[in-house]
């Protein structure tokens, strides 16, 4: 069976249209992976988490932020599909940095 995502989310803070914009690129991604993302809204204030089949993977008080979204892709990649690739989600940013240091002839 597929797995479900959940992103619980504080509707008091105005986290809705993060949550959605969250799910979307999770349902594009995931399209064949995905049994669906849920929305839901948090009974507790501030209130940010992700589940994966009722395991959290992202908690935002815990961590102390919002996942980025090539971050959140990678967590949810390495559960359903380790083997799927996500193209230049998955490039490490020291490499963005040495190219543009070559770029811009800044190796010193």
């Amino acid at each position: 069976m597929k797995p479900v995502i959940t992103i619980e989310y504080c509707p008091k803070c105005g986290w809705l249209l993060r949550a959605a914009y969250m799910a979307q690129e999770l349902l594009t991604t995931f399209s064949d992976e995905l049994k669906g993302v849920m929305l839901q809204p948090a009974e507790v204030a501030g209130r940010y988490t992700i589940s994966l089949n009722d395991v959290i993977i992202f908690d935002r008080k815990r961590e102390g932020r919002f996942p980025e979204i090539k971050e959140l892709k990678q967590l949810v990649r390495d559960h359903v599909a380790p083997a799927k690739s996500l193209g230049h989600s998955d490039k490490d940013n020291s490499d963005t940095n040495t190219n543009s240091a070559i770029k811009n002839n800044d190796l010193s």
